[in-house]
């Protein structure tokens, strides 16, 4: 069976999942955003764990546990930082996706939590890397029935409208 694919609008960290996805910078210490967001949620075990895995690259996952967090797990990934597109963006921000998926279905974890990767500090603009998202996942999840639901998170209403037209269609419209 197919995974279910759906976005919301609300606080990552505030969500029951097997996993959520950070979006990190590559040396998984904390940062801003989403990343500075799951580091304060989780507390100071998140920060110690990570220090041992000594950072991680572009288009690469590692995974931590979840800690004070609902989430059970935590996968850290790093996107690329937007430089037009003409620098390998799109194939290194569908690593992130593909190597989060990867390590979930490693690790038995049936529900993850994907933030917008790259769109905040990082300037990958909503609208392509919301596409390189959905499509990345959607190829992985048709040739998997390990993974039940992958929800995207969005903290902003205009992100949560562009994933939302993606997953549903152009006259798609939020729940109230």
């Amino acid at each position: 069976m197919a995974a279910l694919l759906r976005t919301i609008q609300a606080d990552i960290t505030t969500l029951e999942v097997d996993a959520i996805v950070n979006a990190a910078n590559s040396s998984l210490l904390g940062g801003g955003g989403v990343d500075g967001a799951i580091h304060a949620a989780a507390g100071p075990a998140l920060l110690r764990e990570c220090e041992h895995l000594r950072g991680c690259p572009t288009g690469q996952a590692r995974i931590t546990g979840g800690y004070r967090l609902p989430a059970k797990r935590i996968i850290h990934t790093v996107g690329p930082i937007w430089s037009g597109g003409g620098q390998g963006e799109p194939a290194a921000l569908s690593s992130c996706y593909e190597q989060s998926l990867h390590l979930a279905v490693t690790h038995s974890l049936k529900t993850i939590a994907f933030p917008s990767i790259s769109t905040g500090v990082y300037r990958y603009p909503i609208e392509l890397a919301a596409a390189v998202a959905v499509r990345t996942v959607r190829e992985f999840t048709a040739h998997t029935d390990e993974i039940d639901e992958v929800i995207f998170c969005c903290f902003s209403s205009g992100d949560f409208a562009v994933y939302s037209r993606l997953l549903n269609g152009p006259n798609a419209r939020p729940l109230t």
